[in-house]
């Protein structure tokens, strides 16, 4: 069986994904860094009859990251699908442009971009062999059109979206897919009152879309 692994899993957008690629039969690695809550998401999906397991590591320490996804990969006779999605959380102090100093960037360039480019580093060369596989990487809207409130985030972000583009195109022709995904909604529930909002099982499918169906386009902005 094909396996998805999701960096950054969680109780919403990365347990609607790990459902929609369970359902046509993956199995699913879920990475991040609480052993307990990632064994509750993989017992909750194997109650649903999806194969999951729980592979612990936090994104910003790149060594357990990539150990993190060669473990998958051996459970599960390798990872045929890579989505990167971690949340910052708490972690992430936000700053408007004037304010931020590079360290205010900094962070946010090791959880979004160093850690995804080391996630791609850990499933590539496999996917390359393979002659296939696809790489997904998300991020909020802000990466296309920022704001000043999450301008270290957003710049961060952007940088990352560069980057997923010009992956795509080093690997046409080669089988294995990279794309970017910029979500222009909350999740869940409204960040901001009155701004547009979609439940996780809404995006999900996107995912499986661009893998399945879209694999020559580099990007998709999901926006009700």
């Amino acid at each position: 069986m094909p396996t998805i692994a999701i960096v950054g899993a969680g109780p919403q957008l990365g347990l609607a994904i790990a459902r929609t690629y369970g359902t046509h039969g993956y199995n699913v690695a879920l990475i991040a860094r609480n052993r307990a809550k990632l064994e509750d998401l993989a017992g909750e999906l194997a109650a649903e009859g999806i194969a999951a397991a729980a592979f612990p590591a936090d994104v910003l320490d790149r060594t357990a990251l990539t150990q993190a996804l060669k473990d998958a990969a051996a459970h599960f006779s390798g990872v045929d699908v890579l989505e990167y999605s971690p949340v910052a959380g708490l972690q992430t102090v936000m700053t408007t442009p004037a304010a931020t100093e590079p360290a205010d960037v900094q962070h946010e360039m090791d959880f979004q971009l160093y850690g995804a480019i080391a996630a791609t580093r850990a499933v590539l060369p496999a996917m390359r062999e393979a002659g296939a596989g696809t790489l997904l990487f998300t991020t909020g809207a802000g990466s296309l059109d920022p704001v000043p409130q999450i301008a270290n985030v957003n710049a961060a972000a952007a940088a990352l979206r560069n980057w997923v583009i010009n992956l795509h195109k080093e690997l046409d022709d080669t089988g294995v897919q990279a794309a970017h995904v910029a979500i222009n909604v909350s999740i869940g529930t409204p960040a901001v009152p009155g701004f547009p909002t979609a439940q996780p099982e809404e995006i999900s499918p996107v995912y499986w879309d661009l893998h399945a169906t879209k694999r020559d386009q580099a990007e998709l902005v999901f926006s009700l």
